[in-house]
C-alpha cells in the first residue's frame, strides 16, 4: 500500500526562504497576516492525508456508475467533498464580496499540490469550479456574479467549462454549438460537447456550465465564438436550484486514468443560457479561466511526482537487493538496500530535483499572479503579468511532462512490484498522463511560447526572466563556493539566448522552422528556469548549512542542486542542436498502403 506525507518543510522553505513572502505584507492585499500560513497548510495536510488519500486507490478501482444520464461518484467521494466544503476550502482565494476569504494564490498552490498528490480525481471537481469562478468574476455581469459566485464560493454548486466538440479539439474555431437569441436577453444553446470533466456528478446540488457557442451572425473561425453561462438547474430568485435545464449527460468516457473523475459527453438541447462578456469575444474570456487552469494542471503533474517519489524513496531504503559494487554496506543483512546502487540514486535524485525545483517555479508563478492582481502600482502589476504570461506554457508543459516521467521512474524503482496495482505506483503513471493533453496539449504550449510569448511587445516578456538571471550571475560570479552552480547556469543561459535568436530569425522566413523545434525550445527554457532556481537554492543552502540546526536539510538541497547542474541541465547542449536542425529534419517520403 502506498503512503503520503505532505512536504510541509519544503513548502516553508519555498515560501519563507526562496520567495520571502513576508516582504510583501505591506504591498500586496491579503498578505498582511501571514501568521495563518503554517496553520492553514497543517490543516490542509491533515485533510489530504487523512480523508482524500485513503480514497484514492479505492476510487480508482471502483470507478464511476452511469445510470440514465446520472453519474455517481465512488464510495466516500461525496462525503469527502461535503467535508471539504464544510471546512471552507472552496472559498480560500475568492473575493470577500461573494463570501470568499481573499487569501493569496501563493498559499493555495501548496494545497492544490497536496490534493493532487493525495487524490487527483477528487481535486478536479473543486479545481474546475475555481476556474469557472474566475471567468465569471472577471467577465460576468453584476447579475451573473450575484447569481453564481456565492454558490461557487461556498462549494454548494460546482462549475465546468464546455469547450471541446467531436470535430473540434484544439481548433475551437471549428465548433458547431449554436446559441439562438430568445428576445429576452437569454439564448437557447444547442449542440454536443465532449471531454467535459465533472460535467455530471452527484456531489453538488447544481452544476454551472460555461459554454462556447456561436451566434447566428458569428464570423467564421475563432473570431465568431461567444461565451455563455447556464446551470443544470436554473437558479431561482432565491438562489436555489429551480427548473431542470435542457442539459443531459449522454455518456461517460472509459479512460486510462483518473477513474474516479467523470469525463462526460454533454448534450445541450435548447438549454437556456446567458451571454458572458461581449458577443464573439468568448475565446478571450475563456482564456482567462484557462491560463490559470494551465498552472493548476502543472501542479497536478508535480503532485503526482511528489507522491511517487516518496514511495520510491521509502521502497529503495527498505528493499534488499544485491551488494554494493564497492563491497557490502550492510554486512549484517543478506543484501544491501536498493538505495546504495548508483542507478537507483540517479532515478531518485532526478525525481527529487524535479519535485523541489518545480515547486519553487509553481509558487513563484503564483506569487506573480497575486502581484498582478493585488499590487497598487500599475507598472509592477504589468511586470508580474508579463512573467506569468511567459511562464504559463512552461509551467504547464514542464511540470506535466515531468510528472509523467517522474511517476514512470517511481514505478521503475519498484521494479516488478511497481507494475502491480497493490503498490499504487502504476496508478500514478496512469493518472499523470492526461495532464500532458488537457488544457492545451504540451505541443500547443510550445507553439504558444514561440509564436505568442517570444515576440510579444518586442520581446518584453523575456526580460522578466533574463534580467534577474543576468543580475544573479553578475552578483555571484566572484563567490568561489558558487562557481560549481554559476558556470553550468551561465552556459545554459547562453544556449537559450542563442536558441531564442535562432527562433526569432527563422520565424521571419519559414515559420515551420521554429515550429519544428518548438518542443525542444520549450524544454530548454524550462531546464534553464530550473537551473536558475537550483542555483539560487544552492546560495541559500550554502548560507544556512553552516549555522542552521537543520544541517541535513540544507546539505540535501546542495546535493540535489549539484546533481541537477551536472546530470540534468547539460541537456541544453543537445536540445540546441536538435532545435536548430530546422524543418528539413522532419522531411519524410509519402507513405502509401
Amino acid at each position: 500500500m502506498p503512503t503520503y506525507k505532505a512536504p510541509l518543510r519544503d513548502f516553508q522553505f519555498v515560501l519563507k526562504e526562496w520567495l520571502d513572502i513576508e516582504q510583501y505584507k505591506d504591498s500586496l492585499k491579503g498578505f498582511d497576516d501571514l501568521s495563518i500560513m503554517d496553520p492553514i497548510l497543517d490543516e490542509a495536510a491533515k485533510f489530504c492525508e487523512g480523508v482524500l488519500f485513503p480514497l484514492n486507490q479505492s476510487g480508482d478501482a471502483e470507478g464511476l456508475t452511469f445510470d440514465k444520464g446520472n453519474v455517481h461518484l465512488p464510495k466516500g467521494f461525496k462525503e469527502a467533498y461535503q467535508a471539504y466544503v464544510a471546512a471552507g476550502w472552496p472559498s480560500f482565494t475568492c473575493d470577500p464580496a461573494y463570501g470568499g476569504q481573499g487569501l493569496p494564490e501563493v498559499l493555495n498552490m501548496p494545497i492544490t499540490e497536496m490534493i493532487s498528490s493525495s487524490n487527483l480525481s477528487f481535486g478536479l471537481l473543486p479545481g474546475l469550479s475555481h476556474g469557472a469562478y474566475n471567468a465569471i468574476h472577471i467577465w460576468g455581469t453584476e447579475e451573473q456574479k450575484k447569481t453564481y459566485l456565492p454558490k461557487l464560493v461556498t462549494g454548494e454548486w460546482s462549475g465546468v467549462m464546455c469547450l471541446t466538440e467531436p470535430q473540434a479539439g484544439t481548433d475551437l474555431g471549428l465548433i458547431r454549438t449554436k446559441a439562438t437569441p430568445n428576445g429576452d436577453g437569454s439564448y437557447n444553446i444547442t449542440g454536443t460537447k465532449i471531454f467535459i470533466s465533472e460535467g455530471e456528478q452527484d456531489a453538488t446540488e447544481n452544476i454551472v456550465h460555461l459554454i462556447l457557442a456561436k451566434l447566428p451572425d458569428a464570423p467564421a473561425g475563432s473570431r465568431g465564438i461567444s461565451l455563455f453561462v447556464t446551470a443544470k438547474f436554473l437558479p431561482t430568485a432565491e438562489g436555489k436550484p429551480g427548473e431542470r435545464n435542457k442539459i443531459t449527460c449522454g455518456a461517460i468516457e472509459h479512460k486510462m486514468g483518473i477513474h474516479a473523475s467523470p469525463t462526460c459527453v454533454m448534450n445541450f438541447d435548447g438549454a437556456k443560457a446567458w451571454l458572458v462578456g461581449e458577443p464573439h469575444k468568448g475565446l478571450k474570456a475563456m482564456f482567462t479561466m484557462m491560463n490559470e487552469a494551465r498552472i493548476y494542471v502543472g501542479i497536478q503533474g508535480l503532485g503526482l511526482g511528489e507522491v511517487s517519489y516518496q514511495n520510491a524513496l521509502a521502497y529503495a531504503k527498505e528493499r534488499l537487493q544485491m551488494r554494493s559494487l564497492k563491497g557490502a554496506k550492510y554486512p549484517d543483512k543478506p543484501a544491501d538496500p536498493l538505495v546504495v546502487h548508483p542507478d537507483i540514486r540517479r532515478m531518485l535524485l532526478t525525481m527529487r530535483a524535479f519535485c523541489e525545483g518545480s515547486r519553487v517555479l509553481a509558487l513563484w508563478s503564483a506569487l506573480k499572479v497575486d502581484t498582478h492582481k493585488r499590487h497598487s502600482d500599475p507598472k509592477v502589476r504589468q511586470e508580474a503579468d508579463d512573467f506569468v504570461q511567459l511562464m504559463t506554457p512552461i509551467v504547464k508543459s514542464y511540470l506535466t511532462d515531468g510528472g509523467s516521467e517522474i511517476t514512470n521512474l517511481g514505478m521503475q524503482v519498484l521494479g516488478g512490484y511497481g507494475y502491480i496495482r497493490e503498490y499504487g505506483m502504476e496508478q500514478y503513471v496512469r493518472d499523470a498522463r492526461i495532464a500532458q493533453i488537457y488544457e492545451g496539449t504540451n505541443g500547443v504550449q510550445a507553439l504558444d511560447l514561440i509564436g505568442r510569448k517570444l515576440p510579444a511587445h518586442m520581446g518584453r516578456y523575456l526580460r522578466t526572466f533574463f534580467h534577474p538571471v543576468d543580475q544573479f550571475l553578475t552578483e555571484n560570479r566572484d563567490i568561489p563556493e558558487m562557481a560549481e552552480f554559476n558556470k553550468p547556469l551561465y552556459q545554459a543561459v547562453g544556449s537559450l539566448q542563442n536558441a531564442s535568436i535562432w527562433m526569432a530569425q527563422k520565424g521571419l522566413g519559414n515559420p515551420d522552422d521554429p515550429a519544428s523545434g518548438s518542443v525542444e525550445y520549450q524544454r530548454m527554457f524550462s531546464l534553464v528556469v530550473l537551473g536558475y532556481i537550483w542555483a539560487r537554492t544552492a546560495k541559500i543552502a550554502l548560507a544556512k548549512v553552516k549555522t542552521s540546526d537543520e544541517k541535513n536539510f540544507y546539505e540535501t538541497k546542495l546535493a540535489t542542486a549539484r546533481f541537477y547542474m551536472n546530470k540534468i541541465l547539460p541537456e541544453h547542449f543537445s536540445l540546441l542542436a536538435k532545435l536548430t536542425a530546422g524543418v528539413k529534419s522532419l522531411e519524410m517520403p509519402d507513405i502509401t498502403v
